[in-house]
């Protein structure tokens, strides 16, 4: 029997995809959870066709599970449900071939659905469509990309349980420099490089720009700028899914926490976003160059405004927090600038017709589909209540010091959080109340661990 399909997939998708992969045996169900983990299931090709039409049940706890995949039943999604079936529908478009496996496998990206085809309003994915479609109903549009950084590594620690840059997969050579902007520097990953670009290709990503970042072993990608927001965080989260998988392929590691290193710069994950209008202007866009329009100001004001107690959004871990310093390209303030990167919102310098907002608190350990839940929802709050944004901030934005609204650490950010009307309301009910326990559950893992830097610390002084 065939079940509507409330996520708007077909059949047709699914058997067009078979009929030009006839090689494929297997497929990777995925659903992602608060974290921005992808937890699902292998399928064999024969059950495709079934997924698309009636839907695969799945947990309802698969979106209430902490970091290490353990339930965090104060979010409700566990025994108060009687950790029950819903059903997770695969997402139109996002059924791709995946680069160099054996056996050749593909990909899918779910979202999980009450059994009545209503939304299970604890998904992110659905949290962002909200948000979307609420803009929808004010005559606009958001448009946005990610831009991806992240660390190769090794895949031991050093002599002192330090992680260290992998070795170029091209001849084996290892640098400890800095390396920021050195092309030679990435032709020795270029191998590896080129696997992630094939996978990207055929998942209909359009990667773009290397750099080799500002610390050993830190890179970055640049993601083609979409129409579609969903599509653009639907980039970012298999982007990373690649570079892990041809990582791994190559004999490295890829890293995706905030913070690896403690002497350098850490990993962003910054957000540039835009509106439209119904027929398809930029409503950031000024008439004339640096005479900005009320609309982007406000944007500016209510990213300003509700940044504070959206931190955990933007910084979600015990290790996200260790980003935030002086001069690190991570903002300590709220503060906005134009073609700056000292500050929190940058206006980028080109072409007036581009313009747009890079939203710059996030780290790469984020999960995009909530960073961009959250940013747009502090836009539309900016627009309803026309919030000033203050004066833009010009030279080194360090030097205004920190802003004594934003949490300083982990554990103020969630209780910011959990208080936060408004991110309550971003989120939804059900969304901010899983994310929030999921956090507060992990930060009570942390806390009550015994670590080695305790030993270090304390084993022969007290």
């Amino acid at each position: 029997m065939t079940t509507p399909c409330p996520s708007g997939a077909t059949l047709a998708e699914a058997e067009a995809f078979l009929e030009a992969n006839p090689d494929i045996e297997a497929v990777d169900i995925l659903l992602h959870d608060s974290n921005g983990i992808g937890r699902g299931k292998i399928i064999r090709r024969h059950e495709l066709a079934s997924l698309y039409k009636s839907g695969r049940h799945m947990p309802i706890s698969i979106l209430g599970l902490d970091i290490c995949g353990e339930d965090v039943h104060e979010t409700g999604l566990i025994w108060d449900q009687g950790d029950g079936d819903l059903r997770a529908w695969p997402i139109p478009g996002t059924l791709k071939r995946l680069h160099n496996t054996t056996p050749p496998r593909a990909e899918v990206f779910m979202s999980l659905y009450e059994l009545d085809g209503s939304r299970m309003t604890s998904d992110p994915r659905h949290a962002l469509a909200r948000q979307v479609e609420l803009l929808a109903s004010e005559g606009l549009k958001p448009a946005g990309a990610f831009e991806l950084e992240f660390f190769l590594l090794a895949n031991e620690l050093d002599a002192d349980d330090k992680a260290q840059p992998a070795r170029d997969v091209l001849d084996g050579r290892r640098s400890h420099k800095t390396e920021v902007y050195s092309v030679d520097h990435l032709h020795g990953m270029l191998p590896l490089f080129s696997d992630v670009y094939k996978a990207a290709e055929l998942a209909g990503i359009r990667a773009e720009t290397l750099i080799s970042e500002y610390a050993p072993g830190q890179y970055e990608l640049t993601l083609h700028y979409r129409e579609d927001v969903l599509q653009a965080a639907d980039d970012l989260i298999r982007l990373k899914r690649i570079v892990r998988a041809q990582a791994r392929a190559h004999g490295v590691t890829a890293c995706f926490m905030a913070k690896p290193v403690e002497e350098y710069a850490g990993s962003g994950m910054h957000f540039h976003v835009s509106l439209q209008n119904r027929d398809g202007r930029n409503v950031f866009a000024e008439e004339e160059e640096g005479n900005w329009t009320e609309t982007i100001l406000h944007a500016l004001g209510g990213m300003r405004d509700t940044m504070a107690e959206s931190m955990l959004v933007f910084a979600p871990h015990a290790n996200s927090w260790r980003r935030f310093a002086n001069q690190s390209y991570a903002p300590v303030s709220t503060n906005w600038g134009v073609n700056n990167r000292s500050v929190a919102l940058r206006i980028p310098a080109g072409d007036i017709r581009a313009r747009r907002i890079e939203h710059r608190p996030s780290g790469v350990d984020a999960n995009p589909y909530l960073v961009a839940t959250t940013v747009l929802a502090a836009i539309r709050h900016g627009m309803k209540n026309r919030i000033d944004p203050g004066p833009e901030t010009t030279g080194n934005g360090y030097a205004e010091g920190e802003d004594d609204r934003m949490p300083r650490d982990w554990r103020t950010a969630i209780d910011a959080a959990r208080n936060s009307a408004f991110l309550k309301d971003a989120l939804g009910e059900d969304m901010h109340r899983t994310f929030v326990a999921v956090k507060a559950a992990e930060y009570a893992r942390v806390s009550r661990t015994v670590s080695k830097l305790d030993f270090d610390l304390y084993l022969h002084t007290v």
